[in-house]
């Protein structure tokens, strides 16, 4: 999988059209704050995602940009208008695909995408088939939905997002539910659109998916704690270097590790732990302390860091 060719240059970021722009959005239901004071934007031929736990308030924001809640406070512009005061028309150029993928089981496929297309207006049976076959399920159509597996609901879901051609996209945790393979074949659609002029903004719960945007912004507790690319999130706020580290037993290992010097976090990943150290912290370092410990089996290396790392590096910073 490739990036899209007309992705955001960091530096060429205030070139592009600002697609969405929000300043303080605040969303409360009584004394329960949902999106707390969230400022962003989103620049024209992006893949941004919006990263975070399930309840961290990524629908609620993309239900507001929708104009489909009310914000509490703060203001919020998609495609130049102003989601208060005019949502009807950001609604014809937007595309949604929300989280349940709201179909009719009962229906085939050919009917709910008629049935959606019919919304916006469009009738011509040609260009349904053709956006059938863009997803991948034209060979479905006389298929009823409810005997679809999820994957193929997915594509379909995507394909009444997209009928209408629109300017931009809200991907509402798109690929829960699915197997890795499906994710992945799914991000590939995901890029082709965009690679045509498409903006897409992805809220995702899947750490290793926000490596595929190429801006991400992490919620939690409806707190926009940072957004930036992903590589620049990882050298900018992790605080130092990343280790993977392998010895037995393990749970005993997380508390030598925990007791070492320049030690920042600890936890468990899978078999092994990962650790985060100060930037000058050696691994002759971490291998002495689990040594002294009574450890055996001592398998310490340097690894990338990933987005998990800096959202729970946020996390407690937070």
């Amino acid at each position: 999988m490739s990036r899209p060719t007309g992705c955001i240059s960091e530096m060429g970021e205030t070139m592009a059209e600002r697609v969405v722009h929000t300043q303080d959005l605040t969303k409360q239901f009584g004394d329960f704050t949902a999106v707390d004071a969230v400022s962003f934007h989103v620049q024209a031929g992006e893949i941004v995602g919006y990263l975070g736990p399930n309840g961290s308030g990524k629908t609620t924001t993309i239900r507001m940009l929708l104009g489909l809640l009310r914000p509490t406070s703060g203001s919020a512009d998609v495609l130049g208008y102003d989601v208060l005061a005019n949502p009807e028309p950001l609604r014809r150029q937007s595309g949604y695909m929300s989280q349940r993928f709201a179909l009719y089981d009962d229906l085939t496929v050919w009917q709910n995408l008629e049935f959606y297309a019919g919304v916006y207006g469009i009738v011509d049976r040609a260009h349904l088939a053709s956006t059938l076959d863009r997803v991948g399920v034209l060979s479905l159509k006389n298929e009823r939905v409810g005997s679809l597996p999820v994957g193929w609901r997915q594509r379909l879901a995507l394909a009444t997002a997209i009928v209408h051609g629109p300017r931009l996209l809200f991907l509402d945790e798109p690929t829960s539910g699915v197997d890795p393979l499906a994710r992945r074949s799914f991000w590939d659609l995901i890029y082709e659109l965009v690679d045509e002029g498409i903006t897409a903004l992805v809220t995702t719960h899947f750490m290793d998916e926000a490596e595929y945007c190429q801006r991400v912004g992490i919620m939690r507790a409806g707190k926009l704690l940072a957004m930036d690319t992903p590589e620049k999130l990882k050298r900018e706020v992790l605080p130092g270097l990343a280790w993977d580290v392998s010895a037995a037993p393990l749970l005993a290992a997380i508390s030598a590790l925990e007791e070492g010097e320049g030690v920042l976090r600890v936890g468990l990943s899978g078999d092994h732990l990962r650790v985060i150290t100060a930037a000058g912290v050696r691994k002759g370092e971490l291998v002495r302390a689990l040594k002294s410990a009574g450890m055996t089996h001592i398998q310490v290396a340097r690894t990338e860091p990933g987005l998990e790392d800096v959202f729970l590096a946020l996390a407690q910073g937070g």
